[in-house]
């Protein structure tokens, strides 16, 4: 079994958070002083990604597995754009360890097709895996552009993103390619649909990456009770961009 790098701090109810396609754990730091007052966090680098050893195969099941054995059996679940896939994913397959699903600039299913608009087109996610071989530093770089396009702090945003980014190891090519597969192949409405956890979805209404509308769905579609609320000027990144806004969120809306 790979190894899993997760950084536990804090007390309070288990919090465990799920970053992004080619981040790490990381990215949270800015909200993790204030998360720290009120919940035990459970920071995640997912498979090899960060400080974590990669996995095989690289399917959301497989990121399930790995960690759900590695944080506490019954917590919060938190998962930002790809980690809220993952986080999908665990709702579904074990209810009983995923108290409350929060989902962060996430969406069932990230690419638009014959019966979804609510995507985005999904060559841009190709052009991504075509590229990222050949320049790892410069496809991220546009990747993290990407989720802070339109947003009011679009530019402290990105800056926030790619100094977080640099702080640990970056993933293979692999990884990411195997990262960018789940994102354009991924389709969960069904299963989302059919949960029946306690859901707050957290969104930007400037959201390029997870289109705002994606979040309207989950409204209509999503678990029974799931509350969703729009930040006004967001991106793809609010807990970056609205770091109090965020915090806000979840210490009202999450706990025992």
């Amino acid at each position: 079994m790979s190894r899993l790098h997760v950084e536990t701090v804090g007390q309070g109810p288990d919090l465990v958070l799920l970053h992004g396609w080619g981040m790490h754990g990381g990215v949270w730091s800015p909200v993790v002083p204030e998360l720290t007052q009120a919940f035990r966090l459970h920071i995640v680098d997912l498979p090899g990604l960060g400080l974590s050893e990669p996995c095989e195969p690289y399917t959301l099941d497989a990121l399930v597995d790995r960690i759900a054995e590695a944080v506490p059996a019954s917590a919060i679940v938190c998962g930002w754009s790809l980690g809220g896939l993952v986080a999908m994913q665990w709702a579904k397959r074990l209810p009983q360890q995923v108290r409350q699903l929060v989902l962060v600039g996430a969406t069932p299913r990230f690419v638009s097709g014959e019966d979804w608009d609510n995507g985005i087109e999904p060559e841009v996610f190709r052009q991504f895996a075509a590229q990222v071989g050949a320049d790892y530093r410069g496809t991220l770089s546009r990747f993290l552009a990407l989720q802070a396009h339109g947003g009011d702090a679009a530019k402290d945003t990105i800056r926030q993103l790619r100094e977080r980014f640099f702080e640990r190891p970056g993933g293979s090519p692999e990884t990411l390619q195997a990262g960018l597969d789940l994102l354009l192949q991924s389709d969960l409405r069904q299963e989302v649909a059919q949960l029946n956890t306690p859901t707050l979805v957290l969104h930007g209404d400037y959201d390029k990456l997870a289109p705002v509308a994606a979040a309207q769905w989950m409204a209509e579609q999503g678990p029974q009770g799931v509350r969703v609320e729009i930040c006004k000027g967001a991106s793809h990144a609010p807990f970056l961009s609205h770091p109090s806004w965020f915090v806000g969120q979840l210490k009202d809306g999450l706990g025992d």
